[in-house]
């Protein structure tokens, strides 16, 4: 991964970010977050936090909500930063975790970067398959609390959206520390999440909104917080860069 600055030695607050271009998920009513609140609290009171995501998709496969967490453009604030970074992805590897339908991960495979998508759910796997025919992107079914020896320290980008705040916590620490050994030596971590502002409690969710001090977490002993943003996109956002040496 080539980005055209150098990385920043410490972390970085920024409060003013440049306008951003949502994408059509983030502008319309989702009839779907009902379903997915009922099917959530639901899996977590049965011990199961992360056991809903294909019941969720499968629904929105057989129409009985919208489909879920549905678009065709990378999230916006991926888009933004490889913009901003001027990222080349020639020669490198990615992944998303949690890729869902695919679109962040077809927008790394166009940025050149060999990448690999997965998800949870099997149904979104095999959505996200079906609408990118021909893809350059390996989509596969994987457990981040069980992830493939392959992959550990594997990738030269991780993108994360939204996936650790999806849960609970525990077993959010397992994911973090599942998300984290993701990252080859020399690679970054981009990690976009929803920001905890106070209007509702930590544990309202999922989603549930996250503090500063995630990303704290994320970096663990072993990789470097390079920077974090508070963001405004359709809401109160951060965007966090950290990178192993």
């Amino acid at each position: 991964m080539q980005p055209a600055r150098d990385r920043p030695g410490r972390a970085v607050v920024v409060h003013s970010p440049p306008p951003l271009r949502c994408s059509r998920v983030d502008l319309v009513e989702r009839d779907w977050d009902v379903l997915a609140g009922r099917l959530s609290a639901d899996a977590i009171a049965a011990g199961r936090p992360t056991g809903w995501f294909d019941d969720l998709y499968s629904a929105g496969e057989r129409g009985e909500v919208s489909m879920p967490w549905d678009r065709d453009e990378p999230h916006p604030l991926l888009r933004d930063w490889a913009e901003r970074e001027r990222v080349d992805g020639s020669g490198s590897t990615a992944v998303v975790v949690g890729c869902g339908l695919g679109a962040d991960a077809e927008y790394l495979a166009g940025l050149g970067f060999a990448t690999t998508g997965f998800d949870l759910a099997p149904t979104a796997v095999r959505l996200a398959a079906q609408r990118h025919p021909g893809s350059a992107v390996r989509y596969e079914v994987a457990d981040l609390f069980a992830l493939p020896a392959a992959w550990l320290g594997a990738f030269d980008l991780v993108v994360e959206v939204f996936t650790l705040q999806a849960m609970p916590d525990p077993p959010r620490d397992r994911a973090i520390a599942g998300v984290r050994s993701l990252v080859a030596p020399g690679g970054a971590l981009v990690a976009i999440q929803f920001r905890y502002d106070g209007r509702e409690p930590l544990d309202a969710g999922p989603p549930f909104p996250q503090p500063r001090e995630l990303f704290d977490r994320l970096a663990g002993d072993d990789l470097v917080l390079e920077s974090v943003e508070e963001l405004e996109a359709n809401g109160p956002r951060w965007r966090a860069v950290l990178s192993r040496a």
